[in-house]
């Protein structure tokens, strides 16, 4: 690995020197530096964009290269290509805020003139100041709507981090690569958490260094994008700037666990001499795992005569000292005796490009994509000598360790031309994601003594491949501007479940996570037709109408329409009234359909073997569990944006979205509301092997409505400048009291059906109330940071077998300081999480007798984390 960056670095550079560099500094009138400024290549698509203190730097092989510095509230300017220069932009009357990609035919529509909710990343510039290094993180703590915590002893959810917008499932929010439907993971979350029983896109695949900005589209747009799109769509758009930029991050948490470190390139140049491009990025990080439980709560009990010293967690702080003497006197220790439970450990290997190559004046081919490769280690319940499990091998018990090999692919090819008016983009988009399994530290009870201590365990794979056929058009000559798209997109998905070694699964399978099992195993595809049409009408400058329309047809379940319109009326030129209804829909994944193992449960306190059965398997049948069909969505806003002064804007947005059929995972059912066992559930799973079955089923209907404040003010200093924001986020989910299509056999039991825990997952496991606030500061070459972020209260019911608890809110501080040692080198140093602010604890009931002292909700259970990054740029 250390070869392969090393070789990018030295070719990067080799590169570079065959080009030359032009620099300068970018000004206002009144000579206060301008960030965020575009420069481009006259001619091409290459270029970049100006730091916060105005400056930039670009490089090219063209001879009299043209620079062309253009921003919206100023007049573009272009310039000869030299060193050292000085531009001096002139205002003008457009709204100084970022053009939008995502959600709208104007290509100069801004954040502040959309007739819907769009946040805008920029990630370039923030990864330079923020302790996070992954797309997820980032947002998490740059978007208030937007939450995703890490998981903890939850098989493969502790490898990929469930997300969600505006409160919504993690599969209620379709990606965009460049505007491209992105894949999403093969993972099914099924260990009750966030996001339990969907399907999500993995964020953290995509490199943070190869991220320009993200565009956060909060509202409804499956009637514009297709399934999924039922809280918002995030479009992730790649760079595409020339030069070499290199940065590397290490961090360690207050624990001094949870060691990180990162380290990423980015290299641009042009290809040809008709604005093409390529940018590449390769990313490593590396990040240690954690452990945040209560040790302190371990009693020894001495069995001398079985021989043995037994473990067993229960809170007897009064028997320390006997406990200290009965270790000592077994030769053991502590650490003997211990549970690991925090985040896993998790490598990642990242290379993406980007590159446009111009075919002719009309004509260009583009391309981006790369692979993602990742381990993980993650941690299962502890399990105790006193349980019997093959003590021979293990006389003191063990803690099984989850391991995980992830392997995420993707290209979008495609061409754009332009047929006279008309943009014609054809484009195949194809996405693979492989997760294996294996399992160490273990034994299955089957084997005895000649049990392995680790296992293959299997995995599952999923194949994503969308052609689109897009065009558009925009005319500003029919009223104040029409915008006209329409096309047509063909999807493939493909979903495998793949056997483990045979040790894994025979018998009860290995302890923790039995292996997929030859039964397990599924190769299952569809595919499905899509024709939209969109039409965007300016009727006069102030008023403007946007009306989609979309159907849909898939092989597995049927047709659907959508539609959605969307108005925005300017009161003033500086106030702004927006508004969208629109229908949306959420198909079924495929994994959702035929995801089946056996797995280890914890039900009434209890360690058993639960199943996860096909809507389509024999018992399905025999119970009465129709099959699953599509999410449907009905959703409203109404916004308001205004422009206070230049430097002064807020937006406020209020939304509502209704969801009928939605999917569930049920809870385990085999039991009755009281925990005793019902005979005729019983004698159906027995010959399974399990006590308790669970199934996927659209059993709820649920009613989400919040409201989104966005407050910027910017107050210009003579070298710099000082930036205040506050984003809110205030969301209620209930899920409506009756359920749908509950099986004749469990009419009575509809509180297993669908229990306080799978409730409380949906209603109450995000925060309600989300705020950031932040001061940043940038003068001269030093900038200073300070963010506070409250995470509202949170209530937990049955987790994972206790009572409803309420966390009360908390408040996170996060500090950075940066310095701009020369022109090409800055070094920032901070700390997330400042004073080590971390959710309640459990209730005892709640934390498996005091091991898991803390929930991972809110702001997780990392801590402090401290932080110092280096980074270079030419």
């Amino acid at each position: 690995m250390k070869h392969l960056f090393l070789f990018l670095f030295l070719s990067t550079t080799l590169c570079l020197s065959a080009q030359k560099a032009y620099n300068g500094k970018v000004v206002d009138m009144k000579n206060i530096p301008l960030e965020g400024i575009s420069v481009v290549i006259e001619g091409t698509s290459i270029g970049t964009t100006t730091n916060n203190e105005g400056d930039f730097s670009v490089s090219s092989n063209h001879q009299n290269t043209i620079l062309v510095f253009s921003a919206l509230g100023f007049k573009t300017q272009k310039q000869q290509g030299g060193s050292n220069l000085k531009i001096i932009l002139q205002e003008s009357s457009e709204i100084l805020s970022e053009v939008v990609l995502v959600g709208t035919r104007n290509p100069r529509q801004t954040k502040l003139e959309t007739p819907v909710a769009v946040d805008i990343v920029n990630v370039s510039k923030i990864k330079l100041t923020s302790a996070q290094t992954t797309a997820n993180d980032l947002l998490a703590n740059l978007v208030p709507s937007f939450n995703s915590s890490r998981q903890s002893s939850s098989d493969g959810t502790e490898h990929v981090d469930p997300a969600s917008l505006r409160g919504l499932g993690p599969d209620q929010v379709l990606v965009l690569i460049n505007g491209k439907r992105r894949h999403t993971t093969s993972l099914l979350n099924n260990q009750n958490t966030v996001g339990n029983g969907s399907v999500g896109t993995d964020l953290s695949s995509i490199p943070s260094a190869a991220i320009d900005r993200i565009e956060v589209l909060r509202d409804g747009a499956a009637a514009q994008y297709g399934s999924d799109a039922i809280a918002g769509v995030i479009n992730i758009i790649l760079k595409k700037n020339t030069g070499l930029e290199i940065g590397t991050t290490y961090g360690v948490t207050s624990e001094g666990d949870g060691e990180t470190f990162n380290f990423n390139v980015n290299y641009g140049t042009e290809i040809g001499k008709k604005g093409g491009f390529i940018n590449l990025t390769a990313e490593f990080n590396d990040r240690g795992k954690t452990s945040r439980t209560q040790n302190h709560n371990l009693v020894i009990y001495d069995q001398s005569d079985l021989g043995n010293f037994f473990a067993y967690d229960f809170s007897n702080d009064g028997a320390r000292e006997r406990d200290n003497a009965l270790i000592d006197a077994a030769g053991l220790t502590r650490d003997d005796f211990n549970f690991q439970v925090g985040d896993a450990a998790i490598t990642n290997t990242q290379l993406f490009v980007n590159l446009e190559i111009p075919t002719s004046e009309k004509g260009t081919f583009y391309a981006a994509g790369g692979g993602n490769y990742r381990t993980g280690n993650g941690f299962g319940f502890r399990r105790l000598p006193s349980e019997g499990h093959v003590l021979e091998i293990f006389p003191n018990g063990f803690q099984p360790i989850l391991e995980s090999t992830i392997v995420d692919l993707s290209l979008i090819a495609g061409y754009k031309y332009k047929l006279g008016e008309w943009d014609f983009d054809l484009s195949n988009t194809n996405g693979y994601n492989q997760f294996d399994y294996g399992i160490s530290n273990t034994v299955n009870d089957a084997l005895g003594i000649n049990s392995p201590t680790s296992f293959d365990a299997g995995g599952h794979t999923f194949l994503q491949n969308t052609v689109n056929l897009d065009f558009s058009r925009f005319n500003d000559d029919i009223m104040s501007g029409l915008g006209l798209a329409f096309g047509a997109e063909y999807r493939y998905e493909n979903y495998t479940i793949y056997a483990g070694e045979e040790g894994s699964y025979i018998g009860n399978g290995a302890n923790s996570f039995p292996g997929f099992a030859p039964t397990n195993e599924v190769d299952e595809q569809r595919s499905s037709v899509g024709i939209y049409a969109d039409v965007e009408l300016n009727f006069t400058d102030n008023f403007l109408v946007d009306v989609a329309g979309r159907f849909e047809n898939y092989s597995d379940f049927g047709s659907i329409i959508n539609g959605k319109i969307a108005a925005r009326y300017k009161l003033t030129e500086a106030v702004v009234l927006r508004g969208a209804f629109g229908t949306g829909f959420r198909a079924p994944s495929l994994q959702q359909q035929y995801f089946n193992n056996i797995a280890t449960d914890l039900v009434d306190g209890n360690l058993i073997n639960g199943g996860t059965f096909r809507n389509d398997s024999e018992i399905a049948k025999t119970l009465g569990i129709p099959e699953l069909k599509e999410e449907t969505s009905a959703s409203i806003s109404l916004g308001l944006t205004a422009k206070v002064t230049n430097n002064f804007q807020i937006t406020l947005d209020a939304y509502k979205v209704a969801i009928d059929d939605r999917i569930i995972y049920t809870g385990s059912l085999g039991n009755d509301v009281y925990g005793d066992e019902i005979p005729a559930l019983q004698d159906i799973l027995k010959p399974l092997g399990v006590s308790s079955a669970r199934f996927f089923t659209n059993a709820i209907n649920t009613s989400t409505a919040g409201v989104d404040l966005v407050m910027n003010y910017k107050v210009p200093l003579d070298q710099g400048a000082l930036n205040f924001s506050l984003l809110y986020n205030h969301n209620e989910t209930e899920v409506a009291d009756a359920l749908n299509n509950v099986p004749e056999i469990f009419v009575g039991q509809e509180d297993v059906y669908f229990g306080a825990q799978e409730k409380s997952l949906i209603e109450s496991n995000n925060p309600q109330d989300k705020a950031i606030f932040t001061v940043d500061l940038t003068q001269d070459k030093f900038g200073v940071m300070l963010r506070n972020t409250y995470w509202g209260e949170v209530t937990r019911n049955g987790f994972p077998f206790g009572g409803a608890q309420l966390h009360a809110g908390k408040l996170t501080t996060d500090l950075t300081g940066s310095y701009n040692i020369n022109d090409n080198l800055s070094l920032t140093v901070g700390a997330n999480n400042l004073f080590d602010v971390l959710p309640d604890a459990q209730i005892y009931d709640n934390s498996y007798f005091g091991v898991f002292k803390y929930a991972s909700v809110q702001m997780g259970t990392t801590g402090a984390f401290y932080f110092a990054r280096l980074n270079y740029k030419i």
